[in-house]
């Protein structure tokens, strides 16, 4: 796959029918002739978690799987089908950074292209979370940061959500 483009479905789902492309709703989409099923491409949901610690510094895990690969972020990933978005944050928390924690509030829903999969919608939450962070799945290093020293961050929308947790959208 390139950059921006996932393999969308030949054949509708529903009735193995080969899938056509007709105007919908105003776009174009993959329909099928035979049953009427649309194929919406839709954006994967993830979750991110803000930790800040008594400094005031944000945690941020190096990214040991691409895309970011050795680049910097915060603890994130894609929420599962039985999860609400506060479970899959608080989840990627623990599994990227061993650390449980308590959702504050949330940050806000940030929007970013991606790689793999055209398109995620980022559901971020400031978090309460005390201990010492040790690497987990997917991450090689974690470690706080002040804003004045922050690495280069692998993802725009990671980017936008601890400028606002500085700013003071996460206090």
């Amino acid at each position: 796959m390139t950059d921006n483009t996932r393999k969308k479905p030949a054949f509708c789902l529903v009735c193995g029918a080969r899938l056509g492309r007709e105007w919908i709703e105003d776009r174009e989409r993959d329909v099928c002739p035979e049953c009427r099923w649309v194929h919406y491409d839709n954006p994967l949901p993830c979750a991110a978690a803000l930790v800040r610690n008594a400094a005031g510094e944000v945690l941020l895990v190096k990214r040991g799987v691409e895309p970011g690969l050795g680049l910097w972020g915060l603890p994130s990933g894609f929420m599962e089908i039985d999860e609400t978005p506060e479970q899959a944050c608080l989840r990627e928390l623990k599994e990227e950074t061993g650390l449980e924690g308590r959702i504050l509030k949330l940050m806000g829903v940030y929007a970013q292209d991606s790689v793999r999969y055209k398109k995620v919608v980022i559901i971020g939450y400031a978090v309460n979370a005390e201990g010492i962070p040790r690497p987990g799945s997917d991450t090689t290093e974690t470690r706080y940061f002040p804003q004045h020293r922050l690495p280069e961050i692998a993802f725009s929308s990671h980017r936008a959500m601890i400028k606002d947790g500085f700013d003071g959208a996460g206090k």
